[in-house]
């Protein structure tokens, strides 16, 4: 094949689409249309928080990465054990411990329960089956633009496109009041069910695919390779922002209709019923089927492609299986534990993952000053924690509610700031010779 420096627009347009879906899962159906039927009114600053926190931290994530070589060398920035444990954790939260899990879990829900049950049986049937196709697929990364850029992604968007369409010409009710900590702050309450899309920690890993997927039509240079993905990351964020703005104004007009739905899940579900009949309930299970299937393929991909880097020993082939067959155990517990235990994680994980981001993007700077990396990023850690401890497992913390922002979600920022300046000043303190 010819090696180019640059891909063609087209190609750039496939690979963006294939790292869209590769994002785009359960957790970027489910909350847009939740955000809307919550917000109402005040959904477009309550979208604005959550594109803030689900698109923009995601792109630039994919852009500091890009920039730094891969997320062991951004995260090697701040000290080697700290690549090591904080790659690791990242690629198992997204991977069979968390987000992976969460795929088989949700599909199921959506396109399986409301017609035949929700045995355990038929579930664990159910899974099997969907993970033996994802890994399948997943083997081969270097063609996922092939089958998500091409086929299943653009399935994705026109099943979405075909709701939205359909609710905006009959829309089943007005917009309502805001309800709850949406009416007080919609922005900060978005931003924070951004960080349940787990979008952030997965741009962080989603390199090692996207490179191969560049590779295999031609870039080959370093510089082509960073402008490639970081071009594919624009375009899969213009397109999250089409669709989270479609889903979050469906949410917004069918909200009030849907008192009782318990999630965007079931938002969606009421009003493709609604507004299709008995195939709503096929039209819903597909879309949800082919985000899910989507994002479990891409995550089986990427995580498989690193644990090989790391421990070549096992075949990619091996690592995949293993790691499908891991998340179709974990799958079985069902959505709503999966649900219970990553709430209190991405909350000790993500201000950490947004820290690095930061500091990437700002290298040429930060780069002068030695302990602004380490520093930072261990105050940003602890009070990470320890909010997450406050709010997940309900451990009362004497003094964080004094912190600046805490009350909206943001308790880590100002601690963060602090600990960046305290390095960068250590920094350039002069150390005695001996």
């Amino acid at each position: 094949m010819e090696e180019r420096t640059r891909l063609t627009r087209r190609d750039s347009v496939l690979v963006g689409l294939t790292l869209f879906s590769m994002f785009f899962g359960a957790g970027n159906l489910i909350f847009p249309p939740w955000l809307g039927a919550q917000a109402g009114r005040l959904t477009l600053p309550a979208l604005a928080g959550f594109a803030l926190s689900a698109i923009g931290l995601p792109v630039l994530g994919v852009a500091a990465v890009a920039m730094a070589g891969g997320l062991s060398v951004l995260a090697g920035r701040v000290g080697r054990r700290f690549a090591v444990g904080f790659t690791l954790l990242s690629y198992l939260a997204i991977g069979p411990c968390l987000a992976i899990p969460r795929t088989a879990s949700t599909s199921f829900e959506m396109a399986v329960r409301p017609f035949a049950g929700g045995g355990a049986w038929l579930r664990a049937g159910y899974s099997l089956v969907f993970f033996v196709v994802a890994a399948a697929i997943a083997l081969r990364p270097e063609k996922l633009s092939g089958i998500l850029g091409r086929i299943t992604g653009p399935l994705l968007l026109a099943l979405l496109a075909a709701i939205t369409a359909a609710c905006l010409l009959h829309p089943p009710a007005s917009p309502g009041m805001a309800l709850g900590a949406w009416a007080d702050q919609p922005l900060a309450e978005g931003f924070r069910n951004g960080y349940q899309t787990m979008d952030l920690i997965a741009a962080l890993n989603f390199g090692i695919v996207i490179a191969a997927n560049l590779r295999s039509r031609g870039v080959q240079d370093e510089a082509g390779l960073v402008r490639g993905t970081m071009r594919a990351g624009w375009i899969a964020g213009l397109i999250l922002l089409a669709v989270y703005g479609s889903l979050a104004a469906v949410g917004a007009l069918a909200g009030p209709a849907f008192p009782n739905a318990a999630n965007g899940a079931g938002v969606l579900t009421g009003l493709a019923g609604q507004l299709f009949g008995t195939a709503g309930g096929v039209v819903m299970g597909s879309v949800f089927l082919i985000a899910c299937l989507n994002t479990c393929i891409g995550l089986l991909s990427c995580c498989g492609a690193y644990f090989h880097e790391l421990c070549p020993r096992v075949s990619l082939r091996g690592w995949v299986w293993l790691f499908a067959a891991a998340s179709f155990v974990l799958s079985i517990a069902g959505l709503d534990a999966i649900l219970t235990v990553s709430a209190p994680v991405l909350e000790a994980i993500y201000p950490v993952a947004i820290v690095l981001v930061a500091l990437g993007l700002c290298h040429r700077w930060a780069a002068r000053a030695p302990l602004c990396y380490p520093v930072c990023v261990a105050v940003t850690g602890v009070f990470s924690v320890l909010l997450a401890l406050e709010s997940g497992a309900g451990i009362t913390i004497p003094g964080l509610h004094a912190l600046p922002l805490y009350g909206a979600g943001l308790g880590w920022l100002v601690p963060a700031l602090l600990g960046a300046a305290a390095g960068t000043a250590a920094s350039f303190v002069p150390r005695k010779r001996n």
